[in-house]
């Protein structure tokens, strides 16, 4: 019994943690690796080949702002086969037309 409680504290405490990342701006480091669910490693190897956007004002610290890092997690968007069917088939459609330009 005693360990089912723990566990659902546990539970609690993660919520928490995640509602109070969704109401920062600015992240540090570790809420960053916490909010893009990357291990420290990994993303000290995306800020040192500046792949993704941070902040490093006094030279020691690295900061990320939460919107930046939104449009990062979704610059590079795969279109669904919905979409891609659509596509075919307007270039089939338009194929033998000319487009005023």
């Amino acid at each position: 019994m005693q360990e089912q409680i723990l566990l659902k504290l546990d539970s609690i405490e993660k919520r928490l943690v995640e509602q109070n990342l969704l109401q920062k701006e600015i992240f540090t480091f570790a809420e960053a690796c916490l909010y893009l669910d990357l291990s420290s490693s990994h993303l000290y190897k995306l800020t040192s080949s500046n792949t993704i956007p941070c902040y490093c004002p006094q030279g020691k610290k690295l900061y990320f702002r939460r919107p930046e890092l939104d449009l990062w997690l979704t610059r590079t968007r795969s279109a669904s086969v919905a979409e891609v069917e659509q596509k075919a088939a307007d270039y089939i459609s338009n194929k033998g037309r000319r487009t005023k330009r």
